[in-house]
């Protein structure tokens, strides 16, 4: 806080605030206070952090594990004089660099975009005149005018109010907007939300007006404190102070400084999983190759000639996949553009792949699983009537859906009798329970019926629209980001409003009508209620309306309904069950009651008789009649329930961190699926770990939280503190989260999770902290998100088993190679070094660019996540790859050596690593088989590795949409165009590269051949008989399976049963419409030893 307060702003009154920061409260600052601050003050900013260096950026690429090798290599290529091969890697490391930039660069500016926000400005009081600045300029001490709808542009300690009420909900997360008063508050404990007396920077005006006095600015204040807290750490231990931990630290903090510096450097202690994972195959390889070129020397003794380097190097290089870094960075190009089709912005490609191992998301409830909007769910007309709004899918839009009502149930009859079967918590009990229990009918209640207009609704529709400052009003013709139905004002008054609209009796029809405002006694937060006075068409006498809290409002009513029933103890017991019974279902419960007023009301003028007279209003506010209960909420999308059984059936839990009240909270995590609507069904410790007070929640030591069963899956009136403490203790039970959210409050957790998803109309604080920007807000654009990096991540394993599988037959071909050795004792090439290069940038290269572009598996969302721990490199990745190398290598050598020793009678010639000549021409014709051999065996393999474990000949046993044809290779094929096309031109492109005269002799080191054709489509045959018999292995002895999804005591999702049958998974193609969802599918029984079991 600014100033030298001796206690907290809102402990003060306005005067001693005033008098701690020299200001005025009706003069404000004066030019030279404002001078002399400025200078003391920084801008009214938050560092927030800006633009990433385009330079930073650069360097990030440069320095990359794959791209500092392919320098060492070029560096070695071009010290030996070997131009043509360094060229060819100077070009790969530009690639390479030149992707990576352009893309995270790309991302970057797409960020600038979301940040760019009109400068708002503030109102001030500065020597005793208003004066309109950029929010930049306020400083501690000024005296802001707030009126509604304007942003608050800093934390101010109000001093006057009317009828002010601030919407916080991008702060503390409560979305109804917080009524202000001026008086000091006396406990000192107060959190953030319940100091009522400040207005929080960045936080709007929903209605109302008032002044305050700012009292803390820029990074100082609430917004602010929490934006400094997003900001990176230095690690523990690294401290360099002696006298705090001793005379050993120096060295030891300096020590633990240089290894980080190192490791970053090198890519091996920051990153996701997957880019040290990668780092660390690079410098294997890189070990790798060194004792490859070892073992080239000691072959030829030590004696290392030009010829002896080259060979060295083309071993190294044949084992390094220069392509990896490019291939790579282009898949996730291409899934990076997929989703910012679909509104989805990612700032860091890293964040991309982490999405496939995401175990648990964080989310919070308002805006993101609801719709940010107030809707009347249910109305109660003390006629024993409940009236339900259903199928309305926009808040604002009283045209959608209907309403229904049905006779209410007596809360007062004699509570349900305990139904111990559906109480069960052991799963595997289940069959006990009797069908009808297990799923009771959903079908409607006879006596609903469609809601018509009666005088007991009519007096409720009346009072609601009339007590009441919201506008709805409806363009005929909606412009281009503009809604049909437009609506101001606070949420509550907004669903009322709308309420009214659905049976034509809102504000403006009533009014039309002739009724007349007279009086206003605006809502006051110590009495909870508003009350005005109307002057009815044709009628003798005033009308009193009145709404707010039930509890506040029963206590003036002397009778119920139209009717004028007695209000009596029992009847107010009823009334509010029937209320405990609306909040249990998520609802914000408000009264509505009226009254006739005797004779025409005059307005009161008179000093001693205002309207804010509380012995006026007191006299006004009593005899009331009570014309109902409205139960108000925040809807769920739509899309909120289907995306989290989707989460369910991956293996992802869904946790709601929410600021709102315990029993809303609860009641919309049921409505949704994350928690069962029957506990009951839960054992006693697990249904009472899973939903959680905040304060319960941080009252608990790391070692109890640890000790739950189950950690809570609904924790309300969530602090950010506690977030953040959720988010640690997943990661000890090493959970890999996702965090999402919208407000300031959410931003520290944003930063810490493992993937931080901010929502595009959410705080720039926020966003600035997160990896991924949801533009649309929609939480089933997270499933969609997660369902893409686990694409990408399923296609990232194809294509480096597909470019590891050729380094491996490259090598074992070469090191075997050093035993073919010529009359001067050289080791002849099998396989030249531009060869090595055509193949590993040219051939390789394509194949995985396509198999980057494959399509999702439908089971792709029906298996747990990834496991970070082994990354990529699973037991069947490695498996494949070692199985798949020495079938490739092993045939290509004995090619080679069919052709020189069965066909030319063992002729090596002398120097035929260099130079043509007639006796090096069996040498020549064998390497061009080879060469042509081993282009063609990878190419195919990357056909084959289009599905780990299905057949090349049937990848979709169901006939893949409903096209049974027996054998449907081609069409499997093609379904990929550019892997097709890449493999079927890259297999036409070794005519060229073998018969141009010139090119083939002089740079690739081979002759045109004739006969051999035959060896390379034997050997073609076999390759491709060898990976479908181990295929076929694996799925008839179920080797190297994937593991089973791991669910919790239930499942997520809503309906338990329908929530497991999923087997759509949602993508990017099915955001606009979920009807595919609930489609069967008969051939899932088919597939049921490759997805995995849904327990019972």
């Amino acid at each position: 806080m600014a100033g030298q307060f001796e206690r907290q702003p809102f402990l003060l009154s306005a005067e001693d605030v005033a008098r701690a920061l020299d200001t005025h409260l009706e003069r404000g600052l004066s030019s030279a206070q404002v001078a002399q601050l400025q200078e003391k003050y920084p801008p009214n900013e938050l560092d927030i952090g800006g633009t990433i260096p385009w330079y930073k950026i650069f360097l990030k690429q440069l320095f990359n594990a794959m791209i500092l090798i392919l320098f060492f290599a070029m560096a070695l290529s071009f010290a030996i004089q070997d131009y043509v091969e360094g060229g060819v890697l100077l070009a790969v490391i530009v690639l390479n660099v030149s992707i990576g930039f352009y893309q995270e660069y790309g991302a970057e500016k797409k960020m600038d975009a979301l940040r760019a926000l009109s400068a708002p400005s503030a109102m001030v009081l500065r020597d005793g005149r208003t004066d309109v600045i950029p929010n930049a300029q306020v400083i501690p001490g000024d005296v802001v005018i707030l009126k509604m709808g304007d942003t608050i542009p800093a934390d101010v300690r109000l001093f006057e109010v009317m009828n002010l009420a601030a919407d916080e909900q991008s702060l503390t997360g409560e979305s109804v907007p917080v009524e202000k008063i001026v008086e000091h508050l006396d406990d000192e404990e107060l959190g953030v939300g319940d100091r009522i007396n400040i207005a929080y920077g960045t936080t709007t005006v929903r209605k109302g007006r008032g002044r305050g006095v700012v009292v803390a600015t820029g990074m100082q204040t609430e917004v602010g404190k929490i934006a400094a807290s997003t900001a990176k750490k230095r690690k523990a231990g690294r401290s360099m102070n002696y006298k705090k931990y001793g005379k050993r630290q120096p060295i030891i903090g300096l020590a633990k400084r240089i290894y980080d510096f190192v490791g970053k450097f090198l890519g091996l202690t920051e990153g996701t999983p997957l880019q040290i994972k990668l780092s660390k195959l690079a410098y294997i390889l890189f070990g790798c190759a060194l004792i490859l070129a070892v073992i080239v020397f000691a072959v030829n003794k030590f004696n290392v000639p030009h010829e002896v380097v080259i060979y060295a190097i083309s071993t190294g290089i044949a084992i390094i996949p220069e392509s990896l870094v490019a291939v790579l960075t282009i898949t996730m190009v291409v899934a990076v553009t997929v989703m910012r089709k679909a509104n989805v912005v990612v700032r860091d490609l890293s964040a991309l792949e982490a999405l496939g191992g995401v175990t648990n998301i964080c989310s919070d409830k308002t805006g993101t699983l609801t719709q940010g909007a107030m809707i009347v769910r249910k109305v109660w007309i003390p006629s024993k009537t409940i009236y339900t709004v259903k199928d309305s899918k926009h808040p604002s839009n009283p045209t959608e859906g209907i309403v229904t009502f049905s006779e209410a149930d007596d809360p007062t009859q004699e509570p349900e009798k305990r139904d111990f079967d559906q109480e069960r918590s052991a799963a595997v009990l289940k069959f006990d329970v009797p069908d009808e229990k297990l799923h009771p009918s959903k079908t409607k209640k006879k006596d609903e019926k469609e809601a018509t207009m009666n005088p007991d609704l009519e007096a409720f529709l009346l009072s609601a629209a009339l007590c009441n400052l919201a506008t709805v009003r409806h363009e005929p013709e909606p412009g281009e980001g503009h809604p049909e139905w437009q609506v101001t004002g606070e949420p509550t008054e907004i669903a009322l409003q709308v309420f009214a609209h659905r049976f034509d009796k809102g504000k403006k029809a009533v009014v039309a009508e002739g009724w007349q405002q007279v009086a206003e006694f605006p809502f006051d937060s110590g009495i909870k209620r508003m009350s005005v006075i109307y002057n009815g068409p044709n009628s003798n006498h005033s009308m009193v309306f009145t709404k707010g809290a039930v509890e506040r409002i029963l206590d003036l009513c002397s009778s119920v309904g139209v009717g004028g029933e007695p209000m009596t103890d029992e009847y107010k017991e009823r009334i509010l069950k029937q209320m405990d019974t609306f909040a249990s279902q998520g609802q914000r419960v408000l009264a509505i009651a009226s009254r006739s007023w005797e004779g025409k009301y005059e307005k009161k003028t008179a000093p001693e008789h205002t309207e804010n007279d509380e012995v006026l209003r007191a006299s006004i506010e009593t005899d009331l009649t009570l014309l109902g209960l409205a139960g108000i909420y925040d809807p769920p999308r739509k899309e909120t329930t289907p995306a989290i059984a989707e989460c369910s059936s991956a293996g992802i839990k869904v946790h709601m961190l929410t600021g709102d009240h315990p029993a809303t909270a609860e009641a919309i995590a049921k409505e949704v699926g994350i928690i069962p609507r029957n506990l009951g069904v839960l054992s006693y410790d697990v249904a009472n770990a899973i939903v959680q007070k905040a304060n319960d929640f941080d009252k608990l030591s790391d070692a109890e939280i640890d000790g739950l069963p189950e950690l809570p899956l609904v924790l309300a009136r969530c602090a950010p503190d506690t977030k953040t403490r959720m988010i640690e203790a997943l990661r000890r039970r090493s959970a890999y989260m996702a965090m999402t959210g919208d407000g300031v409050n959410d931003a520290p957790s944003l930063s810490r999770a493992d993937v931080g998803i901010a929502m595009g109309s959410g705080s720039d604080v926020a966003k600035s902290a997160a990896k991924i920007v949801l533009t649309d807000d929609k939480f089933n654009s997270i499933v969609a998100a997660i369902r893409e990096g686990r694409r990408m991540f399923d296609n990232i394993q194809k294509f480096i088993l597909h470019l590891l599988t050729s380094n491996i037959g490259e090598v074992i071909l070469l090191i075997c190679g050093l035993g073919f050795q010529d009359r001067s004792g050289f080791s002849v090439f099998p396989i030249s070094p531009l060869e090595i290069l055509w193949i590993n940038m040219v051939t390789s290269s394509f194949p995985a660019f396509g198999l980057g572009r494959e399509q999702a598996s439908r089971l792709v969302m029906r298996k747990p996540p990834n496991d970070r721990r082994r990354g990529v490199f699973t037991n069947q990745i490695l498996a494949d790859m070692v199985v798949y190398g020495l079938l490739m290598g092993t045939l290509s050598l004995m090619t080679f050596v069919i052709v020189i020793y069965g066909a030319n009678g063992g002729g090596l010639g002398v120097n035929c690593n260099t130079l043509f000549s007639d006796a090096c021409e069996p040498v020549f014709r064998a390497r061009a088989t080879v060469f042509v051999e081993l282009t063609w065996l990878i190419l195919v393999s990357a056909w084959e590795i289009k599905d780990l474990r299905r057949s090349l000949f049937r990848l979709k046993p169901d006939g893949g949409g409903g096209d049974r044809s027996r054998f449907p290779l081609f069409r499997d094929l093609y379904e990929n165009r550019f892997l097709f096309w890449a493999v079927v031109l890259g297999a036409l492109s070794v005519f060229p590269v073998v018969y141009i005269p010139t090119l083939n002799t002089s740079v690739f080191k081979h002759v045109g051949i004739g006969w051999e054709w035959s060896l390379v489509v034997a050997a073609l045959v076999v390759f491709v008989a060898g990976m479908e018999l181990w295929k076929l292995a694996k799925r008839r002895f179920g080797l190297l399976e994937d593991a089973a999804v791991v669910r919790g005591p239930f499942a997520q999702g809503g309906d338990e049963q329908h929530g497991r049958k999923l087997l759509h998974t949602i993508s990017f193609g099915s955001l606009k419409s979920w009807r595919s969802i609930g489609r069967s599918h008969t051939a899932d029984t088919k597939e049921k030893k490759e997805a995995s079991p849904s327990p019972v």
